[in-house]
């Protein structure tokens, strides 16, 4: 919570303590993943009594709530100050890798593997969903003549995962293309698999996002 001048001494504490678990949340997720988050290993950490930690987190599910939030909030923010200057896929999917690799803990947190036995509340899916719309927005404003294909209309009739955006089925189709594909490429990256293959990833990167948007004016 920031500091608008009119928080009481109580509440600028509170938000300092929980800052303070959040940042030492991440180091464990880092060590770890985030199946093994534990507030009572924080609460150690930080010189204080599990009980006294579950005044401001009142469980782990609550704890990795506040860290997705804040995953998707960046990305969000992220998104929407690189389409400040107008729509445009490449500078998105440029974001995105930027974003990815300035923290790749917080990247799979995200868009990694589950966390067992974890459901995220509604207000995390709208917040995806602005990161979806940026990129629908994106996607709307390439040159295309590509008639909607078969899955485009499956999408159509599936699009929950783009709210209220006008986009038709050959958009959908093409944004959803441009979002697996991209993070297929940035969650082998980051995992390491490229290690030995001896090329450069951001070239591998940089040559399937020419490829998707080519296909995308055609």
């Amino acid at each position: 919570m920031a500091d608008t001048g009119t928080e009481t001494p109580r509440e600028r504490y509170r938000a300092q303590v929980r800052a303070e678990v959040k940042a030492h949340a991440w180091e464990q997720l880092a060590a770890a993943g985030a199946s093994a988050l534990s507030l009572n290993a924080i609460a150690k950490r930080m010189g204080m009594s599990g009980p006294a930690l579950y005044r401001y987190f009142a469980n782990r599910d609550e704890l990795i709530t506040e860290l997705i939030r804040d995953a998707y909030r960046s990305l969000a923010d992220t998104f929407r100050a690189t389409a400040a200057d107008g729509p445009d896929v490449s500078a998105l999917a440029y974001a995105l890798r930027g974003w990815a690799l300035q923290d790749p803990h917080r990247y799979f947190l995200i868009y990694g593997t589950p966390v067992p036995g974890y459901h995220a509340p509604d207000d995390i899916t709208g917040i995806a969903r602005e990161i979806m719309t940026t990129l629908l927005d994106a996607c709307a404003a390439l040159p295309s003549d590509s008639p909607a294909t078969a899955f485009g209309s499956h999408l159509e009739e599936h699009r929950q995962w783009a709210g209220d955006h006008p986009a038709g089925p050959a958009t959908l189709h093409r944004a959803l293309t441009f979002w697996t594909r991209l993070h297929g490429v940035l969650s082998l990256e980051l995992a390491g698999q490229f290690t030995g293959m001896e090329f450069d990833p951001a070239l591998f990167f940089a040559a399937e996002l020419d490829e998707l948007t080519k296909a995308s004016a055609h």
